[in-house]
Order: structure tokens, then sequence, then C-alpha cells
């Protein structure tokens, strides 16, 4: 008989997994009309104090970018890097990314499942997730982050950027599970329905939940996102 705790870490990767595989589908189905997302007039100016922000963070680093989607911070992250690998577990946003950004030898894209990288991913000083902390079940952060740990090392620089709640602005809650995740009915344009897993923490719920993984963590809150960034430990 499996002992218990062997059987807890097989559900909580079975759980993950769906969450995850519901995730890929959804943004597989959404690639090409993604970008709508940043084209909200009101977030534009914090829009552009993040790209400011995330080019001046990630300036000359060697960055793994995890979740890259359609490219939209890869693009940002390429200004000023040494170089950028970015990953995502779609083929699609792959294709629509490869397009966006310019194949300028600094930048290259590769297939990755983000709860399960390679072990030869390479050799990197930086780590960038525009838009994925927020999809990570709360119970599974602390195992995410220990799987960067394994995969890069230690000292390595986090940046993570996401969404802040607005009432009236953001799409609302539909349910929250018995965990604290909370999640949303989000429609692609074709009218199917998907339920996305969708957190929004509070900057002590943020330092709470990474502060045993991490080092020297910085938050800037703005009204319609947040950025952090740390070391892994």
């Amino acid at each position: 008989m499996a002992p218990a705790h062997k059987k807890m870490m097989n559900m909580t990767d079975k759980n993950q997994t769906l969450v995850t595989d519901q995730l890929a589908q959804y943004y597989a189905c959404c690639a090409q009309s993604y970008e709508r997302v940043y084209q909200i007039p009101e977030r534009q100016p914090e829009l552009a104090q993040l790209n400011e922000k995330v080019g001046e963070i990630l300036r000359g680093h060697k960055v793994l970018e995890i979740a890259c989607g359609t490219g939209y911070w890869t693009g940002t992250i390429g200004t000023s890097a040494a170089s950028v690998l970015a990953t995502d577990i779609n083929q699609e946003m792959l294709d629509v990314a490869s397009v966006r950004v310019p194949a300028d030898g600094k930048v290259e894209f590769s297939l990755a499942n983000a709860f399960d990288l390679p072990d030869a991913i390479g050799s990197f000083t930086a780590c960038f997730a525009g838009f994925w902390w927020s999809h990570v079940k709360r119970e599974d952060q602390e195992r995410f982050l220990a799987q960067l740990r394994a995969k890069l090392g230690r000292d390595v620089l986090l940046v993570l950027i996401d969404n802040s709640y607005v009432e009236g602005s953001s799409t609302s809650i539909a349910r929250t599970d018995a965990e604290g995740n909370t999640y949303q009915i989000r429609r692609i344009p074709d009218g199917t329905r998907y339920e996305v897993l969708k957190n929004f923490p509070s900057d002590s719920t943020l330092r709470k939940k990474i502060g045993s993984s991490v080092r020297e963590i910085r938050i800037l809150r703005l009204e319609y996102y947040w950025l952090l960034s740390c070391r892994l430990k």
C-alpha cells in the first residue's frame, strides 16, 4: 500500500495536471485573439510603466520565460536582455509569438510545460512569468517554486507580473474552492465557455506564500497589475 503522503502528492499532481490541461485548451483556442487583453484603453499607462520596468529589471540577463503566450512580454524582454528562451505549453501560442517577435538571434522559443521543465533546460540568470502565477493553484505554488530552484539553481532572479482584481473591470469571480482558489468563466470568440483558475493575491499573501522559497522580495502594486521581483533561495 502506498504511503498516505505519496497518495496525496499523486492526487495533487493529477489536480494540477487537470487545471493545466484546461488552461492549455483555453489558451490554444484563443491564441489569435488573446492580445485584446493588452488593448484595454484605461490600462495603457500601467502597461507602459510595466514594460519599462520589466525591461529595466531584466537588462543584461539570460532569461527563461515561463508561459510566454503570444510573445507580448518576450518582445519587451528581448530589447534589453542578453538572451531569452521563451517557453509555452501551447504550440498555437508559440506560432503567434515567433511571428510577433523578430528573429534576431537573442530570442528562442521552445515547447515546455511550466510544471515539468526539461532537466537540461539551460543556464539562466533570471526567470520571468507574465500572468502565470494567477493560474497556479495556491496549494501548488511552493512546489512550482521548488521546481524552478531545482532546474535553475539558487540566486536566480525571479520576476512575476499579474493582474489585480478591479471591480467593474476584471471578469467576475464565479466561484472559490476549498483551498481559496478563485475561478472565472470566460468565453472565446466562438462562444464556448471555459472555467479558468485565476487568483488575485494581496501583497501580504504573496510574501507569506513565497517567503520560504525566495529572498529580497520587492512588490510594485498598481491599480490593474502588480510586479514582484525576488531571488530563489
